[in-house]
């Protein structure tokens, strides 16, 4: 399944374990937002992962989107290209 997954962390530390573990999974697109492909059990393992990189009580907040097939082929990039993966330094 396609997931569009955003953050908003707001200790260092732990935005820099969010954007790990989710380099491990898919690509970095802008920010704070990535895009993975990931199996069932996957998105569980990284959901499980995600609650333990942060501090709701300080406002941090993952969300994670479902892309359906149809919405992943009405994507449409306006811009510049991605960055790659390297020139995102955290």
């Amino acid at each position: 399944m396609r997931l569009a997954v955003t953050y908003d962390v707001s200790d260092d530390t732990n935005r820099r374990r969010v954007y790990r573990t989710l380099e491990r999974y898919g690509a970095w697109r802008q920010y704070s937002v990535f895009e993975l492909d990931v199996s069932k059990s996957e998105r569980v393992e990284l959901e499980d992962e995600l609650e333990g990189h942060i501090e709701p009580a300080d406002g941090d907040r993952i969300r994670l989107y479902r892309l359906c097939e149809a919405c992943q082929e009405a994507t449409t990039d306006l811009g510049t290209e991605p960055p790659d993966e390297q020139s995102n330094v955290i």
